[in-house]
């Protein structure tokens, strides 16, 4: 996290979001640490609030960790279509781009990637409402690929197929020494190659 990233929050809390400057600290400190030595009474000095502040729109640790999750995946959302609109609509430059996207997501924000995926939140909760709005553009650019006109069993069939191995590489890329001792390619053409042999009829 960029110091410049914080510093940019604070002024902003000074300005009235309370709320964006403490989940940016909560963020910053769980990259930072990780989960099991992250404190509310921490990211209150981070942010320059008094640890009374986090009350007035959290109601617990656990509910700024989650707001700092779903905040994740919203930014993760939003810059997973800004990429994508580089590209053409069902081409298979757009389904690397939005593979790219993921798994540089994860590179980036490590601990908020694994949060997401480390507890099971019903599916109705902030969390994964947040989440499943990534996999359902994943499954809209497949089946644009793949020239269906709903999202049907096929579309479903194939998206899980390249969300599975995309996510597992993501896993893989946070460690670099895994990528090196498998001897694998770099990302783009291996993301063409699994894609282009997903997608074929």
């Amino acid at each position: 996290m960029a110091k410049s990233d914080t510093v940019e929050r604070r002024s902003a809390y000074h300005h009235g979001d309370l709320r964006g400057a403490l989940i940016l600290a909560t963020r910053q400190l769980i990259e930072e640490k990780g989960i099991d030595h992250f404190s509310v009474s921490d990211a209150c000095r981070l942010a320059g609030v008094s640890t009374a502040a986090p009350y007035k729109h959290f109601k617990s640790k656990e509910g700024m960790v989650e707001a700092a999750v779903v905040d994740a995946m919203e930014r993760h959302h939003a810059g997973l279509v800004e990429d994508i609109a580089k590209t053409e609509k069902g081409s298979m430059e757009r389904i690397v781009a939005m593979g790219l996207n993921y798994i540089g997501f994860a590179v980036s924000e490590p601990a908020m990637f694994k949060l997401r995926f480390g507890h099971n939140e019903p599916e109705d909760s902030a969390t994964s409402v947040a989440g499943q709005e990534v996999y359902l553009a994943v499954q809209e650019e497949v089946r644009a690929a793949l020239r269906e006109p709903v999202i049907n069993d096929r579309v479903l069939e194939r998206s899980f197929m390249l969300w599975s191995f995309v996510h597992g590489l993501s896993y893989l890329s946070m460690n670099p020494n895994h990528l090196d001792k498998s001897g694998s390619q770099p990302l783009e053409p291996l993301l063409h190659n699994v894609a282009r042999r997903v997608l074929a009829d």
